[in-house]
């Protein structure tokens, strides 16, 4: 056999491994692109199915069709060096106005889109006060920290507390406050999309404690936050326990979840046992997935037990692995009490830069 014969030969074997290799890879490609799209699809049966039973505990989300125009009334304004902080009210639903603080960013870029962030208070008498840095306690102004950022903020009031004090939930239209919540929460959304400084598709939610499982009912509820923050927010209803004296002020170990400023359902139809509760947290951050959660979750929370979160993430993890999207779900456990350390805001902040597309303006947090 010539020598230009062994080489065509060599040539033709090589080109055709290469060819096997390649289709081998391409295959394998596709096969995994497949099973991410299979597993998502399932995945959003799944997560219409959470949200369900989150509703047989708080109430059908009421329509959000033939909403009223916002027609935002602003009460005062406060200019500082780097944003202006507006109280205003706007309508949620006929007869249903939200008292709000609205904070844009100074010396803006024309035309330019700027990510915004809903920042959910904790229980203080102060609702939103709280987090503009008005309370006694240190760690709480993340809407202000936020605003400091560059980013555009919207920090509401929740049904009894801030300037909705005198709220009557006797009253009212819903079947829980945490349903109200969730509803004026997705309104806060809406009013922020409408806006035409705001970067639509950039939106993400924090809040603190009471804030905190607030944001993950909302994140869990509303797929246009990319991005959803809990600190000090949860434990998996197995775990929450708020000792013996407070099991006797609430009627049971789970009888805060079911006040009339939360889930009253918890009690009267589910007998404040959490084997009836038809969801837990970890359902919830599925719901969320493959969206962004971070959750910062210290040690020694008295509130929420540290050891139903790992229990709760491990859950989760497993679902955000499924959905390609392991990198999305972060937690921490720094060795605090229930609280919001610095070093914990500095780098959920720096994540939400990353996952929201945000250049910040100001990194100090005082």
């Amino acid at each position: 056999m010539s020598l230009i014969s062994k080489f065509s030969i060599v040539f033709f074997l090589t080109i055709s491994l290469l060819t096997i290799h390649m289709f081998q890879t391409s295959s394998s490609i596709d096969d995994h692109e497949d099973v991410l799209i299979t597993s998502r699809s399932y995945h959003e049966k799944k997560r219409k199915k959470i949200l369900s039973n989150m509703e047989k505990a708080m109430g059908k989300l009421p329509e959000r069709t033939k909403l009223p125009d916002f027609d935002p009334q602003i009460r005062d304004s406060l200019k500082e060096e780097s944003f202006t902080r507006y109280t205003l009210s706007f309508l949620v639903a006929v007869n249903e106005r939200l008292p709000v603080y609205f904070y844009v960013p100074n010396h803006r870029i024309q035309n330019q889109k700027i990510p915004a962030m809903l920042v959910l208070h904790g229980t203080s008498p102060l609702g939103k006060g709280v987090v503009d840095g008005q309370g006694p306690l240190p760690n709480r102004a993340h809407a202000r920290e936020l605003a400091k950022r560059g980013y555009i903020v919207i920090a509401p009031d929740y049904p009894s507390f801030g300037d909705l004090k005198n709220h009557n939930f006797d009253t009212d239209r819903y079947d829980s406050a945490t349903m109200q919540a969730i509803f004026n929460h997705m309104r806060c959304i809406d009013f922020l999309v409408s806006r035409p400084e705001v970067d639509s598709q950039n939106i993400g939610v924090i809040g603190h404690s009471l804030g905190g499982h607030n944001a993950m009912f909302v994140g869990a509820f509303d797929s246009r936050l990319k991005v959803t923050v809990s600190s000090c927010g949860w434990t998996q209803f197995e775990y929450y326990n708020i000792g013996e004296e407070g099991t006797k002020k609430y009627g049971g170990r789970l009888g805060p979840w079911a006040q009339d400023r939360y889930m009253p359902w918890i009690r009267s139809k589910f007998k404040l046992d959490q084997r009836q509760i038809p969801f837990n947290f970890d359902d919830v951050i599925s719901a969320i997935a493959p969206r962004a959660f971070f959750s910062v979750s210290p040690i020694n929370d008295g509130n929420f037990d540290v050891k139903g979160v790992r229990a709760g993430i491990s859950l989760a993890e497993k679902v955000y692995q499924k959905l390609g999207a392991f990198e999305m779900l972060q937690v921490r456990y720094p060795d605090a009490g229930h609280d919001f350390p610095i070093e914990n805001r500095r780098e959920v902040y720096e994540f939400l830069d990353k996952t929201l597309g945000h250049t910040p303006r100001n990194l100090l947090i005082e």
